[in-house]
């Protein structure tokens, strides 16, 4: 086992406990997700596997290894941690905290100049910003540098606290399908504390559901959904994400539309805008030549930018949510419904635009699911009153 705790025990002065009796154990390449409501204990308990906390009593491995045993700063650098804040040192260039943890260990120059390049590059930021300061950077951003940051010194074990609860959305979304991408291609082990149910269902390979300090549930996302333990879980999972929509339709790939309007990035403004126009449309998608989705335009782009001979990419917005035709229906219901958004664009594995799927559309599917479960309930009722009645 790559990482057990066995009957943790986090006690405060005044007989406060913080967690009680926590066992667990994770395989290397799990992505194990802590939630739970405020004074759950799950933040308390990702800050003793690096021994930001000391437990009161129980123990931690890592490979067999008692962490206790282990000099803590050495632990600490095999560890990434990404927090909600960030963490950024202000006065450092972006180059400087990539490497900080690989400086420590006493990486030459140029190794820590070639890692710093490829962590940014993994992270999907221009290789300009290294020679930037944090303050240079928007939130997202910054959250993706701390994100390499805790990638750069090749650590076995991430930690994440609330790592993208301060974000807008679309940034929050961005970032969790990076970091659920990097997970998968490097097999590092993370652990990520949510208070964010969507998050954890979208990310996990299983769930942690944390109350009080106790345990209530450990379970995959599947497992949670199907079977919640007991009324906790299923408030904390909420009536819209147990709706399991048509058994038949489970991928977005099989409710989308296949003709989303869009334009490549470098046709004129007059074009697209005519486009929108025979269309009527109030937004187009933007994809580079090999359709591959870089963003969207709408009308208020034109009204404040119009130029008919300028490039359409010039004017478009590179922050737009999607969702992968592989994608869960259940988790696309709940992100699209929970943000309000008309449309979603749909791409495949390699980014391409390969459809769009409706709010409407969802909505059915909603509807069907809820029609349904009426109609059982009331079925049941019918059966509960003849019962009665004989």
């Amino acid at each position: 086992m790559f990482l057990k705790m066995s009957h943790l025990n986090k006690t405060y002065p005044g007989n406060k406990v913080a967690v009680a009796d926590f066992n667990l154990e994770v395989e290397r390449g799990e992505f194990i997700c802590f939630i739970g409501t405020s004074g759950s204990g799950k933040t308390t308990t990702m800050r003793m596997i690096n021994r930001m906390l000391t437990q009161t009593s129980g123990e931690i491995t890592i490979d067999g290894k008692d962490i206790a045993q282990m000099n803590p700063v050495q632990l600490r650098r095999r560890i990434g941690y990404v927090i909600q804040n960030i963490g950024l040192l202000p006065h450092m260039t972006i180059r400087d905290n990539i490497t900080l943890v690989p400086r420590l260990l006493k990486w030459p120059e140029d190794k820590r100049n070639q890692r710093a390049k490829e962590m940014i590059n993994l992270v999907e930021l221009p290789e300009s910003f290294l020679d930037r300061y944090p303050a240079e950077l928007s939130g997202g951003q910054q959250q993706r540098i701390g994100v390499a940051r805790a990638l750069a010194a090749d650590q076995d074990i991430i930690l994440m606290d609330e790592a993208f609860s301060a974000l807008d959305p679309v940034t929050r979304e961005l970032l969790q399908d990076l970091v659920k991408n990097l997970q998968q291609e490097s097999g590092k082990t993370f652990v990520f504390v949510t208070h964010d149910m969507d998050e954890a269902l979208k990310l996990a390979t299983r769930i942690v559901v944390m109350s009080h300090g106790e345990t209530i549930q450990v379970a995959t996302p599947e497992e949670i959904l199907k079977h919640p333990a007991n009324d906790f879980v299923e408030e904390l999972i909420g009536r819209e994400r147990l709706i399991q929509a048509k058994p038949s339709i489970t991928t977005v790939g099989q409710v989308m539309l296949k003709t989303p309007v869009a334009v490549t990035g470098a046709e004129p403004m007059s074009k697209a805008l005519k486009l929108m126009h025979d269309r009527r449309v109030d937004t187009l998608l933007v994809t580079d030549k090999d359709h591959r989705l870089t963003g969207f335009v709408d009308i208020e782009s034109f009204s404040e930018r119009y130029n008919p001979k300028a490039p359409i990419k010039s004017v478009a917005n590179t922050k737009i949510f999607y969702v992968n035709e592989n994608a869960v229906i259940r988790d696309t219901v709940s992100r699209i419904l929970k943000y309000g958004y008309k449309n979603v664009p749909v791409v495949d594995n390699d980014q391409r635009l390969v459809g769009i799927v409706t709010r409407a559309a969802l909505v059915d599917i909603v509807y069907d699911a809820l029609f349904t479960d009426e109609a059982l309930d009331n079925d049941h009722t019918d059966e509960q009153k003849a019962g009665d009645q004989q």
